[in-house]
């Protein structure tokens, strides 16, 4: 845990006890504070209270007697309007923030030379593969390395700080919202495409958002941008035009079709000298836009003082993450690759632009413009298996293209492995739904856990790398 000072015995109220929240709870009274919790559900604040917590109504408390709300990223800070408790602490003229604040600013209170360094990946898609690799790469090297965030621990249930310690954390949007002082040694936008847009009032809201990553970082600090979509690009030349120093990242130079024996990086950004990374031993990042993963991974490793061999072993030993274009099992000459995570269109068009063909099972709660933007990529469609709520939406969108609605998760892994054995010869059943989950399922998690054991029943061999 890393405690956090500053609300010595001051009251801060903490409303949200999910993962973050019951965490910040504890950083914050174990930095002296007396945090006061509050949920609207009640298994949270039984929780709570079961670890000895001050659990008080917010509703009626006296707003006046807190130095601070630490709000829950599922709440609400602006869009489609303030959570209630964000009003009254606007009442009352305190600061709204979240766990991630409370992180940086438990490092902020450390002596010069005892802060560790700090690395945080945000993006639409693509944070999630980038902050695992970028976090194995560092432990390969022997580097004391947390991760955490908005993936796996809670950034404030992460070991306390050592001056040898590199902290990797994914931040999403909403936690971006809630901070002031948050100032990576490494900043990392992947990429920007629209989502989350009810919660950030629309598009200019959510970049907006994005871009806190950089807002603290001074001259010596690293700043990489993912520029293949003009939302990055547009932030970069805004940032440039302010001054900063920072690096794009892109692979929009290279041939849709480039061999995914390498990729090359562009003359001034990674590699001056103009050398090629082979990438292809690294089954674990298939596609154009794990390239890009690997440039940002390859960036991270050098800022930090990694050698270039290095760097280069650990991005092709990379077990990759599950439900990440993850290669769950083998079944005669069908691969079948679970990419549960792909929840929008924009992370669905990765996985379908990684293989010539693919029996491509999609479906769920659909997202704003559904799978109109992979139209481009219907060619890389042998078949489509449709599931859940979007099914019938998605089967109007594919018109032409060969498609089946399979309703459920299991007769849809079901048919495609049947139709691409029959098809012979080397095949790839890809679940990649372009869709939330909670139609069927309660997170993507779960959802790729059903495929794999749906695989796994019809006698496929699990495979432990791709």
């Amino acid at each position: 845990m890393i405690p956090v000072p500053g609300f010595e015995g001051r009251r801060v109220a903490v409303f949200g006890l999910g993962r973050s929240g019951i965490t910040a709870a504890r950083a914050l009274e174990a930095g002296g504070a007396l945090p006061v919790l509050w949920d609207d559900g009640v298994s949270g604040r039984m929780q709570a209270e079961a670890e000895g917590f001050n659990v008080e109504d917010l509703t009626q408390a006296d707003w006046s007697s807190f130095d601070a709300l630490v709000l829950s990223p599922g709440a609400p800070l602006t869009h489609p309007k303030p959570h209630w408790t964000v009003d009254k602490a606007h009442e009352a003229g305190i600061p709204v923030i979240g766990d991630v604040e409370l992180f940086a600013r438990a490092l902020d209170s450390l002596p010069q030379g005892q802060r560790p360094r700090v690395v945080a990946i945000t993006g639409t898609n693509g944070k999630s593969t980038t902050t695992a690799l970028i976090a194995f790469v560092l432990k390969q090297a022997g580097l004391k390395v947390h991760m955490g965030g908005n993936i796996g621990i809670g950034v404030l249930a992460l070991p306390a700080p050592t001056p040898d310690a590199v902290y990797v954390i994914e931040v999403s949007s909403y936690q971006l919202d809630l901070t002031t002082a948050f100032k990576p040694d490494v900043a990392i936008l992947t990429n920007i495409s629209p989502d989350h847009l009810d919660r950030h009032g629309g598009m200019e809201g959510y970049v907006k958002a994005k871009s806190r990553i950089f807002q603290t970082q001074g001259a010596d600090d690293v700043a990489l941008i993912g520029v293949d979509d003009d939302w990055g690009h547009g932030l970069a030349d805004a940032l440039q035009a302010k001054g900063r120093k920072l690096t794009r990242v892109t692979t929009a130079r290279f041939a849709e079709d480039l061999p995914r024996e390498g990729w090359r990086a562009a003359p001034g950004l990674l590699l001056a000298d103009e050398r090629t990374i082979d990438l292809s031993q690294a089954r674990s990042l298939p596609g154009r836009h794990n390239a890009q993963n690997a440039a940002f991974a390859y960036a991270t490793a050098r800022a930090l003082g990694l050698s270039h061999d290095q760097a280069l072993s650990g991005i092709v030993s990379f077990p990759g993450l599950a439900h990440r274009m993850e290669a769950v099992g083998r079944l005669g000459s069908v691969r079948f690759i679970n990419d549960s995570k792909g929840t929008n269109a924009d992370a669905a068009y990765q996985a379908l632009a990684s293989y010539p063909k693919t029996y491509w099972i999609a479906g769920g709660v659909p997202k704003a413009g559904g799978i109109e933007p992979l139209r481009p990529l219907f060619g890389h469609v042998a078949k489509a298996y449709l599931i859940g709520q979007a099914a019938d939406e998605f089967a109007v969108t594919l018109s032409d293209v060969p498609h089946v609605v399979a309703g459920t998760m299991e007769r849809a892994v079901e048919m495609a492995a049947a139709d691409a054995a029959a098809a012979g010869g080397e095949q790839v059943v890809l679940l990649s739904p372009a869709c939330a989950s909670f139609d069927q399922f309660p997170d993507f998690e779960v959802r790729g856990e059903a495929f794999r054991a749906a695989v796994l029943a019809l006698g496929a061999t699990a495979e432990a790398a791709r």
